[in-house]
């Protein structure tokens, strides 16, 4: 799965995909997991034991649905995605660091920079699958879980747009400085993926790069069952 995964996001408009992060600080990434590879994930929900926690968005003000992290070990597939990918956006992860004048010190390799967030603490796996009905929302937030944060993220969508639900949107904010908030709402195909910014990303002005701060979430669900999977490159405290 290791040598498929790689091949699978070698293959990925990657100049799009870093025109387009540069633009917005999001991206869609084109076809990244099957059909049957994400009926195969939305079926994991309902497997307990794979899970370390569940959390019911409403008891914590978060919005409405639910999901669920993943507990150790990762099933396999998700292990050779999520480092595949982040050997892909670690350079940019760099460079963007430098950018807003922060250390660009993220390692090449996925092991590396997990072996630095459970030195510092950062212990807990945070891939996530994520279920949604009728009337759910998820409020915009960042996705932090400790001192150590990997800049980008990724959401796939596992269900189908307009068959297994319809609204649920995808939507990201964009505060910039001494200017109002501005919206992004992504559309995605089953199988698709959105790359993000967990927390600010920088932007080219007229006198250098700056600094502008990114939230994400999801709009109401009208109808159905929207499911999603997280993959955060960063563990939780």
């Amino acid at each position: 799965m290791s040598s498929s995964a790689a091949a699978r996001i070698h293959a990925l408009d990657w100049p799009r995909i870093d025109a387009d992060l540069a633009a917005r600080g999001c991206a869609v990434t084109g076809a990244l997991f099957t059909p049957a590879e994400c009926a195969a994930l939305t079926a994991m929900y309902d497997e307990g034991t794979r899970f370390r926690s569940r959390v019911v968005m409403q008891r914590h003000g978060f919005g409405q649905g639910e999901y669920q992290y993943f507990a150790n070990p990762l099933p396999s597939r998700l292990v050779a995605f999520r480092s595949a990918l982040y050997e892909r956006l670690a350079p940019l992860a760099n460079a963007w660091a430098a950018a807003m004048g922060q250390p660009a010190n993220y390692p090449p390799d996925h092991a590396a920079y997990l072996a630095r967030c459970h030195a510092a603490g950062q212990l807990r796996p945070t891939p996530l699958l994520l279920r949604y009905g009728e009337g759910d929302y998820n409020c915009l937030h960042q996705d932090l879980y400790g001192d150590l944060q990997f800049p980008l993220q990724l959401t796939v969508l596992l269900s189908r747009p307009g068959e297994d639900f319809t609204g649920g949107e995808f939507v990201l904010t964009e505060q910039r400085p001494r200017m109002q908030s501005r919206a992004e709402v992504v559309s995605l195909a089953q199988g698709e993926a959105v790359v993000f910014a967990v927390n600010q990303r920088p932007v080219a002005g007229t006198r250098g790069s700056y600094r502008v701060t990114m939230r994400h979430g999801v709009s109401r669900v009208r109808s159905g069952q929207r499911h999603t999977l997280g993959l955060i490159f960063h563990d939780a405290r």
